[in-house]
């Protein structure tokens, strides 16, 4: 399973793993049940190598914040994504300290750990996960 396989459908929980390509769309497999489904143009499918968090310099690939949690939590499963505002702003701040706590809400910190938890409980690699070639540039 490599991160440029697993999205985000809006309207349905948890993650999913793309399968296979068919005439109308992909087929994915839900990380929740295992259940596989046809996904279509009429769904909303976020790709978590595309999604990015705002901090007050740039966006950072969500990637780059999977990765951080992994390498805090040594690839086990963070904090419950139920704990209140305040605990999970902390948590964060620990792993991105200049979010922008303005544009990043409280729900979407508990969506990445969420994310994260999930992919940790079917003991994603969370260490091959690539940086892309124009961070390095940047770096």
């Amino acid at each position: 399973m490599e991160l440029k396989d697993i999205v985000a459908i809006n309207g349905k929980p948890g993650l999913h793993e793309i399968k296979a390509q068919s005439k109308g769309g992909i087929i994915v497999e839900s990380l929740i049940d295992g259940k596989k489904f046809a996904v279509t143009v009429t769904h909303n499918i976020s790709a978590l190598n595309e999604i990015a968090i705002y901090t007050y310099e740039e966006e950072i690939p969500l990637r780059v914040i999977l990765k951080t949690i992994g390498v805090k939590e040594n690839g086990k499963e963070a904090i419950n994504p139920k704990e209140s505002g305040k605990v999970l702003t902390s948590y964060f701040r620990e792993i991105l300290p200049n979010f922008d706590e303005e544009r990043v809400y409280t729900s979407n910190i508990k969506k990445v750990l969420q994310w994260y938890n999930l992919l940790a409980s079917k003991n994603f690699d969370f260490a091959s996960i690539k940086e892309e070639e124009e961070e390095t540039e940047e770096a």
